[in-house]
């Protein structure tokens, strides 16, 4: 009998998968601002699920194409003019509302549409397996490749365009990234949950962290402690894992921010 027979092994080891890309993103959703970017993002996936039953493509594939859609169109549209908090509000909802519309248009199909909004992190595959760990290696490949110019376009663009590095190329690759931690991310978390797990270990590393590199890493410890903390949680208290998952990370988040209040008073 293989490792890999086991359905809690390869669960977590697609919680692992997602948090390992979704960590280093999430700092850079943190610094930009971008929490509302990768709702609009995740949301508009759902989309892609249609897609993808639709013409019989794999659900990555759909997902892939309609997040990359999503990222490049709110890229665009930032800094034309456009209230992009309104924006983004508007396109992330709308979008959800026509995803879950246009799965129920699907002929001769039966959706679970709660796998794909919270989650099912227990049916992982060894096929999906492979996609989340490709995906998370592309992720964690382009974030190495472009960190240094990643990190001058995000803290100072015009020390960016002073060192010939392009800010809206950097936003477009990060888009790039975001929709595909959105595409590895469905099948663990689902599209509700997936800006959780790109937020919440960014924002709660942030007390630990005096450099980039430290918050990343510390996030991804976070996050690997959410994975294996809300997988246990969720079989001793039979909750959903996905949603549970997020829970773990919310309350490492409070723990955090509790440890920096207890340092300031200290101080």
């Amino acid at each position: 009998m293989s490792l890999l027979d086991d359905f809690i092994v390869r669960a977590v080891l697609a919680g692992l998968g997602l948090v390992l890309a979704a960590a280093p993103l999430g700092c850079f959703v943190v610094w930009r601002r971008m929490a509302y970017f990768g709702d609009a993002t995740a949301h508009a996936a759902l989309l892609g699920v249609a897609l993808a039953l639709a013409f019989n493509i794999s659900i990555f594939a759909g997902v892939l194409s309609i997040a990359l859609i999503m990222a490049v169109t709110v890229s665009a549209l930032s800094g034309r003019g456009f209230a992009m908090d309104t924006i983004l509000g508007v396109m992330a909802h709308s979008s959800l509302a026509f995803g879950l519309v246009a799965v129920s248009f699907v002929p001769g199909v039966r959706v679970d549409l709660m796998a794909y909004l919270f989650g099912d992190i227990l049916a992982v595959g060894r096929s999906d397996l492979l996609v989340i760990w490709l995906g998370a290696a592309l992720v964690v490949g382009l974030l190495y490749w472009r960190w240094s110019a990643l990190l001058t376009a995000t803290l100072n663009p015009d020390l960016a365009y002073a060192s010939g590095i392009s800010p809206k190329r950097e936003q477009m690759i990060l888009s790039l990234a975001l929709a595909l931690v959105v595409a590895v991310a469905i099948k663990v978390v689902g599209t509700l949950l997936i800006a959780a797990m790109l937020l919440i270990p960014a924002a709660s590393a942030r007390t630990f962290s005096r450099t980039p590199e430290r918050m990343a890493a510390i996030a991804m410890v976070i996050g690997v402690l959410s994975v294996l903390g809300g997988i246990q949680s969720a079989f001793t208290f039979d909750t959903p894992t996905g949603p549970t998952i997020v829970c773990v990370a919310a309350l490492l988040f409070v723990a955090a921010n509790l440890v920096r209040l207890l340092r300031a008073q200290v101080k």
